[in-house]
C-alpha cells in the first residue's frame, strides 16, 4: 500500500453546512485526494452512496429534514454485514450521549467541532487504510469461480 493508493479512495462528505463541507473539501485535495464529492442535502445520501460508493462517509449529526443518527441507521440497513464502509461523524455535539450513540449506530471514529485539521486528516488516513486493507483481505478470501466456466462439460 502506498500513498497514491489512499488518495485514489473516494470519500463523500455529508453536512448541511456548505463552509463545513468547503473547509473538508479544502483540506483533502491540499492533501491530493482528488475523488471527492459532496452534499448539504442529507437526504441524498443514500443515493449517493449507491451511486459513488465511497470508502469513507464523514456525516454531521446535526442537521435539517434528515439527521446524521438516522442517516446513520439508513446505512447500516442497507449495508451487507461483510462490507466495510467506515462512517466517521463530525459534530458540533460534544455530549458523551452523542458520541455514544453515534458508535453505537455504526460510526466508526467520531471528532467535535472545530476540529483541528491535521488530527482530522490522520484519522480520515486511519480509516481509509482500514478499509483499503479491508478489501484487498476481501478480494484474496473470494471464492474462486467455478473451473466449469472454462472447461465444457464431458456431454457438451
Amino acid at each position: 500500500m502506498n500513498i497514491s493508493d489512499l488518495l485514489a479512495m473516494r470519500l463523500l462528505i455529508v453536512d448541511d453546512k456548505i463552509e463545513n463541507v468547503n473547509i473538508l473539501e479544502d483540506m483533502l485535495a491540499g492533501e491530493g485526494f482528488r475523488n471527492v464529492i459532496s452534499t448539504t442535502d442529507p437526504r441524498r445520501t443514500l443515493d449517493l452512496v449507491t451511486a459513488f460508493d465511497p470508502d469513507l462517509v464523514l456525516l454531521d449529526l446535526m442537521m435539517p429534514d434528515l439527521d446524521g443518527y438516522a442517516v446513520l441507521e439508513q446505512l447500516a440497513r442497507r449495508t451487507p454485514p461483510d462490507e466495510f464502509r467506515p462512517v466517521m461523524v463530525i459534530s458540533a455535539d460534544v455530549t458523551q450521549e452523542a458520541r455514544r450513540r453515534a458508535l453505537s449506530l455504526g460510526a466508526k471514529d467520531f471528532l467535535t467541532k472545530p476540529f483541528d485539521l491535521i488530527e482530522t486528516m490522520l484519522r480520515i488516513c486511519n480509516l481509509l487504510e482500514t478499509s483499503l486493507l479491508y478489501k484487498r483481505l476481501q478480494a484474496l478470501t473470494a471464492p474462486e469461480p467455478p473451473l466449469q466456466r472454462w472447461h465444457p462439460k464431458a456431454d457438451d
